[in-house]
């Protein structure tokens, strides 16, 4: 986006970072900018890690369950699911996931 603005000769300021980058493209202000969209993904995957491994210390110590399946769905499910209706059928018509399905019926 920041390519698009500068090509445009719109200028952009970063308050946080004191930087500065308007429409002359020059080698420099490409340089910050490629090493500016490194950090970001370099902090953006740390964060995903270290979020997988929290999610996954949860769920061995039976902490993390996910979001709870609302009890009117589950009741619907529970419904479509003793009709003889499978799974996916379920989810399609009840317009849910598939994964909500089976969470639903796990905890009837």
């Amino acid at each position: 986006m920041v390519k698009e603005f500068t090509e445009q000769s719109i200028s952009l300021h970063f308050h946080k970072e004191h930087l500065e980058f308007n429409g002359d493209n020059s080698p420099m202000q490409q340089l910050m900018l490629t090493l500016l969209g490194g950090i970001y993904q370099f902090e953006r995957a740390m964060t995903l890690e270290r979020q997988r491994e929290g999610i996954a210390i949860a769920k061995e110590k039976g902490i993390y369950k996910g979001k709870p399946v609302n009890e009117v769905l589950r009741d619907k499910i529970r419904e479509k699911y003793d009709e003889g209706l499978n799974k996916l059928q379920i989810a399609k018509t009840l317009g849910c996931a598939r994964a909500t399905v089976y969470k639903a019926l796990a905890e009837s």
